[in-house]
């Protein structure tokens, strides 16, 4: 599961498959969602509200209708208290909230790459074949 989250975030597997990949059958929302929500906060660089451009830009930019419920969530909350409140909604919005997070990771993790990381890094997840 990390392997595939690390490698639709770097681009070495499409969105749109990766996301089918870890939303099979019987996945686990549970550990799916506890592994998206340390990538995202560990990729933002503001640790003291973890809001920044990059992360607001990656909520408005997820292939989702603004209108769905986790959409909405991640717009009217701070990050944390948002966080919270995805991980409480109805089974029935599990999809989109893991699509939503991937998503939010993706943005993050590519900005960071390009930022943070730009001339080497020890995260071992960045040197994905």
């Amino acid at each position: 599961m990390e392997e595939i989250i690390n490698k639709i975030a770097q681009d070495k597997i499409d969105f749109t498959l990766g996301l089918q990949l870890l939303l099979e059958k019987n996945f686990n929302f549970e550990e799916l969602f506890k592994t998206l929500h340390l990538y995202i906060f560990n990729s933002i660089a503001n640790k003291t509200d973890y809001n920044s451009e990059t992360y607001q830009t990656a909520i408005n930019t997820i292939p989702l209708k603004p209108t769905f419920t986790p959409i909405i969530i991640l717009k009217s909350f701070p990050t944390k208290i948002a966080f919270q409140k995805l991980a409480l909604l109805p089974e029935n919005e599990n999809k989109k909230v893991i699509t939503a997070l991937l998503w939010i990771f993706k943005i993050t993790d590519t900005e960071r790459r390009n930022t943070e990381c730009k001339n080497g890094c020890g995260h071992f997840w960045h040197q994905l074949e």
